[in-house]
This record gives structure tokens, sequence and C-alpha cells, in this order.
């Protein structure tokens, strides 16, 4: 097992993997920007280092700082968390060379599943049938329209999180569209390559996590429900999906695992998929990475997945075997953003002057670095914390999410709070057929 790991994250996910190294016996490096210097993340650390300027350019996002940093701490891994360098093989591949474990796949796999397009090849030829769609980057998408036809999805081949997305219903919009997501594309992700994709109307967005060893081993942990989202982006996510039968979980769980043995894949991941109304499931992505939404899966399986992926990548095998896992009840987790949601959910940064979390309970877990006097800084994700909540049933454990929700207290900032138990007690998300629509439908009522 390792001895020291250096965390190259800040905020909630550098907390959240640092108490699973101390349940290791695992020492810990933070590192930090200035703007983080007082943050909690530094202070849980046995050891912290300062990587540079406020902006990711010269702190989180430097290789060589943090590479430097590893060195000088005689680290033997880095765990990226997730976003920053999480998916980047460049930095996967710099450590590696330098003799340091990255907690994740290897860069040559990061860099296969990165490109989209590409992703859709290699997972078609592994089993999983796809969006119909471009068969890589186009030039020129109006011969895909013609082909497909309308509506079409435009997507950022190396991007993700809703950049270089454009839905278009005509070529009119097509021409515009297409000129757009390219900028936006170029500026986000150095590369202006566009793939294209029938767009499925009141689609869901379904996906499994997985984990696999170095020695073959391959299980899947279920699946989440992710279709709340604003631009593009998840707000709330439950385990399971309350529209996934039993029979076609482990229909899908199973395909799932061939592909990931047939690819070659080591450490956790997430194989995200579109469900049209008729329950057909495309694969759309893969996410090389520990997803933000991973505790729901924690709470139905008991597994504690960054645990998992440190054994992994000191070469532990699995401990466990599909047959020997059991889900218990039914998780949800609400992301608490300083957000104005009536304002297209612009970020609200700033000083928290009041924070109260709702009262501890054996069913619910807080996962934040925020506490009262907290400075929010404008350089990253608005991100406050994730509230996750257990239940025997969905319906206890949206009552309980509600109930905790409504005790939550925080002053200074704008946050979704009150848009959460707007959802909640909405008759559509308590139906569980709602799909990534729904937040839309949700605030035109509102306005």
């Amino acid at each position: 097992m390792f001895n020291k790991i250096l965390i190259a994250n800040r905020g909630e996910i550098a907390c959240r993997i640092i108490r699973s190294c101390q349940a290791l016996g695992i020492e810990t490096v933070a590192v930090y920007s200035l703007a983080d210097q007082n943050s909690p993340h530094v202070e849980a650390a046995n050891y912290s280092v300062c990587l540079g300027s406020a902006q990711s350019s010269g702190s989180y996002l430097n290789m060589e700082a943090i590479l430097q940093a590893a060195l000088q701490e005689q680290c033997q891994a880095i765990h990226p968390g997730y976003g920053f360098l999480a998916e980047n093989r460049v930095f996967s591949f710099l450590c590696q060379q330098y003799g340091i474990t990255f907690i994740g796949p290897d860069s040559e796999m990061i860099r296969q599943m990165g490109d989209k397009s590409q992703a859709r090849k290699i997972m078609t030829h592994a089993g999983l049938e796809i969006v119909p769609g471009s068969e890589g980057t186009v030039a020129d998408p109006k011969k895909e329209a013609s082909r497909i036809g309308y509506p079409l999805l435009l997507k950022a081949s190396h991007g993700g999180g809703g950049k270089g997305m454009r839905v278009c219903n005509s070529v009119e919009e097509l021409e515009k569209n297409f000129a757009e997501a390219s900028l936006e594309a170029e500026k986000a992700f150095g590369n202006a390559e566009i793939y294209v994709e029938k767009f499925i109307e009141k689609g869901k967005h379904i996906e499994f996590q997985i984990i696999a060893d170095n020695y073959g081993n391959v299980i899947h942990l279920g699946e989440r429900e992710c279709s709340i989202q604003r631009n593009h982006q998840k707000l709330i996510e439950e385990a399971p999906s309350p529209v996934l039968s039993p029979e076609l979980r482990q229909q899908v769980g199973d395909q799932v695992v061939q592909a990931i043995k047939k690819i070659g894949y080591t450490n956790a991941g997430t194989i995200e998929f579109l469900m049209d109304n008729k329950n057909h499931l495309y694969f759309m992505e893969m996410n090389t990475r520990l997803q933000v939404e991973h505790p729901v899966t924690e709470m139905i399986s008991g597994i504690d997945l960054v645990e998992q992926q440190i054994k992994i990548a000191a070469n532990h095998p699995l401990a466990h075997t599909q047959e020997s896992l059991s889900f218990q009840g039914h998780a949800i987790e609400c992301r608490i953003n300083a957000e104005n949601p009536l304002e297209n959910f612009k970020p609200s940064p700033g000083q928290i002057t009041r924070f109260v979390p709702p009262p501890k309970e054996p069913y619910l877990r807080l996962d934040t670095h925020v506490q009262k006097g907290y400075v929010i800084p404008p350089f990253y994700d608005s991100m406050i914390g994730k509230l996750i909540i257990h239940g025997e049933n969905r319906e206890q454990a949206i009552e309980r999410m509600i109930e905790a929700l409504e005790k939550f207290i925080i002053e200074g900032v704008y946050t979704t709070i009150p848009l959460h138990l707007k959802i909640l007690r909405s008759e559509d998300f308590r139906s569980g057929k709602y799909d990534t629509k729904f937040i839309d439908r949700l605030l035109k009522k509102s306005t």
C-alpha cells in the first residue's frame, strides 16, 4: 500500500479523498492556490504545498508544479479527484514517467475515451449500442443531417459539461450552431472538432458505475439516474433509477462488464447512457474518473469507491465479485451550488455569513468543505457541497431529503436549495418519469 498520496484537487472532493486515505492509514499531501490557502482541505491533510496563483492555470492545472510537489513530498501516488487534471492523458503519462502512480486508468485509455467520437467506435466494437450519429468528427454536418434527420445534436469531440453542444432542428440552425459549437469547443478544450448525434427528445441520462482491477476482474455497482440537469450539468442524482427494471439492470450491467473487459480498462469508471421513451439505452460516453455523484452508489452498495480506486492502483485484486454484491434501499444526492437559478444559474461567489447543516442522522451524509465565514472564490466551480440521503425506499429517501433541506441554512450567497425543494415536491419527480428537460419546464412555469 502507498505511504503517502498527493491529492491534485480542492474543495469537497479533496476532503472526501483525505477521509478514505486516513481510513487506510495513508498520509496525504494537499495542494492549494493562493485563493485556497485557508481552505479546510489544506488543514485536513498531513502536509500541504502552495501551487501558485488563484487562477486554475497557475495552480490546479499546473502539471509541473503538482509533479514537483509530489516528488518533493516523496509521494508514491497522485489522486486527481474529478475535474481539473482527472482526465488529462498528458498528466497521467507524466506521472508514469516520473515513477508516480496515477490513481486512475492509464494515459492511453484516457486518450481513447476522451475522444468522444473514437469512444463511440470502440464501444460499438465492444458490444454496446450507440446513439445514431456520425462515424467520427465532421467538417460538413449537412451530409450527416440528411442521413440521420432532425433534430440533431452537435457535440464537442474532446468536451463535456455541455460546452460545444447545440441542438439543431433545421438546416438554418445547423449552419449557425455548427460555427458556434466549434468556436466554443476550441476555447474550452483547445480542439474545435465536432461530431453529430441524433437528438433523442425526452431522453433520460442513466449511467453505470464500474470498477476493474489489474487482473481482469470487473464488476458494476448498478446505475445512477442523472436526468435532473441544468445547462447539461447534473443537479440531482439517485440510485437506483426509478425506471429500470431488475431484468434491464442485469442485462445492461452484464453488457457493460463485458465491454470493459474487452477494452482492458482498469480502476473506476462510468459508462453513460441515454434512454429513449421505449426504455432503450444507447451508449453516449465514458468518464475515466471518479464521478461527483459517486456517494449515491456508495450508499446503496456499502462500498467505498475511493478506497477501491487506491487499492486497485496499488495492485490489489478486487475484494468483491458481482455475485457477492447486494444493493440496499434508495439514495438521492442534491448538489448544493452557490448559484441563482432564476438568473440562468449565475454563480454567486462571496462570504457565507451563516452555515447551519441539517442535524446528523445515520441515513444522512454531507460532503462539503464549507463552514461559516468561508469565502466562495470566483475562480472555480460553485459547488458548496453534496447532501446525500438514504432510505429504505425511494419515497422515504425523498421525504428525508425534503426534511434535511428545510433545515439546511446557508446565508450570504444564493444557493440552489429552494430549487431542490421545488423539484422534490413536484409530481413529475415523484413519479420518476422525468427527463433531461425537466428543469427547463419547471423554471418556465416559475417565470
